[in-house]
């Protein structure tokens, strides 16, 4: 009998099975899908026009606080915040919270795009503003879209996604050539030589590895990404057009 109910609870619990052969979803689902991606970017669209010129800080979420980077990526949100941009990250844990953490104790502004997954990840406490979408492709769009300069410390996954996104985007034109900073020379050597690599293939330009600055200070990424917008970009007051009820 015992057996019997393990038996059962196995097959209550078994993952949903995945039909790959049934072909294309009908046009009904495919316009609801389009549609809910639609008021995704509304959403993302409302929440952060008012923003202001922004960094974003991309990383792990799995540093705690008292870990090197986390206590960095602090600092870089303080630093952020006394250039008067604003700070805006995943939203999550570790890297990102600690970003936002350094620009809202600094008295800056401190902005996350989170995101919903199968594992609940909360937004962190440290946002003045806070959004969550469903999908990773309207996040990294909305983390880009309003940003002026990337930071990219170390992180998984995700982060180099994030990063590689970026960097194809500035290669191909596709977005003006913002800085893009690889903060952690040790973490990222190895990387780096696969990316040295893919220049001896010619599978990119030299002139593509002149898009990263690779650093450990703090001083020499901000300095950078100061200098270069102070010299390409003058920051007007945004126009208060109204046409989608947006929030100040």
């Amino acid at each position: 009998m015992e057996a019997a109910v393990k038996q059962k609870k196995s097959v209550l619990i078994r993952p949903k099975e995945h039909v790959f052969l049934e072909g294309p979803k009908s046009r009904g689902y495919e316009l609801f899908f389009a549609l809910r991606v639609f008021k995704q970017f509304i959403r993302g669209f409302r929440a952060l026009h008012f923003t202001g010129p922004c960094i974003t800080v991309f990383g792990s979420a799995r540093f705690k606080e008292d870990h090197p980077y986390y206590i960095q990526a602090r600092e870089f949100g303080k630093r952020i915040a006394e250039s008067g941009m604003t700070t805006i990250t995943g939203g999550g844990p570790g890297i990102m919270e600690a970003a936002n953490r350094g620009a809202f104790e600094a008295g800056g502004k401190s902005v996350g795009c989170n995101i919903q997954l199968p594992f609940e990840q909360k937004a962190n406490p440290y946002l003045h503003k806070s959004v969550t979408f469903e999908h990773f492709f309207v996040r990294k769009v909305l983390l880009v879209k309003y940003s002026y300069a990337f930071i990219i410390m170390p992180g998984g996954f995700g982060t180099m996604d994030e990063l590689f996104e970026t960097l194809t985007l500035v290669q191909t034109k596709t977005i003006t050539r913002f800085p893009i900073v690889l903060f952690g020379t040790e973490y990222y050597n190895p990387l780096l030589e696969a990316i040295q690599e893919m220049e001896k293939q010619d599978t990119i330009s030299p002139d593509d590895m002149k898009l990263v600055l690779v650093t450990d200070s703090i001083d020499e990424a901000m300095d950078h990404i100061t200098n270069y917008i102070s010299t390409h970009y003058k920051v007007r007051p945004r126009k208060r057009h109204w046409w989608l009820f947006e929030k100040r």
